[in-house]
């Protein structure tokens, strides 16, 4: 789910890039660089919101397909829930967490 998240955002702005009157270059820049960090698995809570907050904002000013947009905010969200995966640095540098629930019958 990074992967596809990582690479739509990279590439939607990118376009947008491409002219040079195309709308605001720090919120391109914010969400390739956002995209980047999902690639990589890198800070990915941080950057899973960050693209939450571009696709809601991108809703809210109404710029592009709004079922786009819906869809950017809604798995943005949910990768910020789920968490970074077992390929990421994330998982490499920090590990993984394990909950140990005890059998309360004992």
């Amino acid at each position: 789910m990074r992967l596809v998240v990582g690479t739509g955002v990279i590439g939607h702005a990118y376009v947008r890039l491409a002219p040079p009157s195309s709308g605001s270059i720090v919120r391109d820049l914010a969400a390739m660089s956002a995209g980047a960090l999902l690639l990589a698995g890198l800070w990915t809570p941080v950057s899973a919101w960050l693209v939450a907050a571009l696709g809601l904002w991108k809703l809210i000013v109404n710029i592009g397909d709004p079922w786009a947009n819906i869809l950017l905010t809604t798995i943005g969200a949910a990768l910020a829930l789920l968490g970074p995966g077992a390929w990421s640095v994330d998982a490499r540098l920090f590990g993984w967490k394990r909950i140990e629930i005890d059998d309360r019958r004992r």
